[in-house]
């Protein structure tokens, strides 16, 4: 959007009442004309923009596009959209390599290449939040990183909350529907969102950090692995643009500045794995207990038959009491 017609729809959104042409037209040093083709350009992106005698106003945001999705967002990301990446995570690494002085949120309707982790294909359709965060050397230690996996996570299921629906999350990385909801087998979840993390440095510093999100909103489950499932197929489309933007209002928070212990608590609370019986396994062995407790900045800690293990990365299977 071009800093003219964001300086119109700025102006808009603060004002408490409609405003005219000429006033627009006044403030921004255009004629009235020109304010004519920027409204028209802005209600072609997506925003409703009604008239009245007192002149215009915004009356609602419909589309999924840059400008709509950073018009109304409290979070300072600049936000990067297409209709289609081949991964948002890709692009975000781009940038960064590019020297961009942003955090930059890069968001797709589809991507054509999105994966999850251990390079694992993640199916990522028209409809979904498909959306990689830039964040430019973030304010922790190389070792204290994987805590923002789990600040993203807890921002999802918060964002994902205000929908209506209740989620939980799988250690270490996956966002599932509440065993509790009717659409779903009652033994367990299904999984609605991911978070695939990405980073580079030194050793003791971090030039900068990718946190990729892939939250099935709008997707036909049948687009979908069996194992997973999404917001539409439990209780119809939802404001993609509201739903995003709660999200990356929710992430803002709690890592600006970073908690490690708030975000580690508040993923206590979102946890379906704590307190359950889990096998894990790692490269070098697998593991079976009960996941007991988390330890910041995001290991699990397991009760086994031989005593407590402390896990820092692994794929979690949660067992049924009968699996031993």
């Amino acid at each position: 959007m071009n800093k003219t017609r964001s300086r119109l729809i700025e102006m808009l959104h603060d004002s408490s009442a409609p405003m005219s042409g000429p006033t627009l037209a006044t403030r921004l040093n255009i004629s009235r004309a020109a304010i004519w083709k920027h409204i028209e350009a802005l209600r072609d992106a997506g925003f409703e923009i009604d008239s009245g005698p007192d002149g215009y106003y915004v009356a609602s945001v419909t589309g999924y596009n840059g400008p709509a999705i950073t018009f109304g967002l409290e979070a300072s990301y600049r936000i990067e959209y297409a209709d289609q990446y081949e991964s948002t995570n890709d692009r975000a690494r781009e940038l960064a390599k590019m020297g961009t002085t942003d955090d930059v949120a890069v968001v797709a309707d589809a991507q054509t290449g999105g994966r999850g982790r251990l390079d694992r294909q993640w199916s990522s359709p028209s409809g979904g939040i498909w959306v990689s965060l830039l964040l430019l050397h973030p304010h922790c230690s190389p070792a204290e990183l994987p805590v923002y996996t789990f600040a993203a996570a807890v921002a999802v299921v918060r964002a994902v909350q205000q929908c209506g629906i209740d989620v939980n999350i799988k250690w270490p990385n996956d966002v599932l529907l509440s065993r509790d909801t009717p659409e779903i087998n009652p033994s367990d979840g299904r999984k609605i969102a991911g978070i695939l993390t990405e980073t580079a440095g030194e050793a003791d510093q971090v030039s900068w950090l990718i946190v990729g999100i892939g939250l099935n909103a709008n997707v036909d489950s049948t687009a979908l692995p069996p194992e997973a499932t999404s917001l539409q197929s439990v209780i119809g489309a939802v404001d993609r643009r509201a739903l995003l933007q709660r999200l990356l209002n929710s992430f803002a928070e709690l890592t600006n500045p970073i908690d490690l212990d708030n975000i580690i608590d508040a993923w206590r609370t979102h946890s379906t794995t704590l307190n359950q019986r889990v096998r894990i396994t790692t490269p070098r062995e697998t593991i079976e207990g009960v996941a007991v407790d988390i330890q910041t900045p995001g290991a699990l800690i397991v009760q086994t038959n031989n005593g407590i293990k402390t896990i820092h990365a692994g794929d979690c299977e949660h067992l049924r009491s009968t699996e031993k």
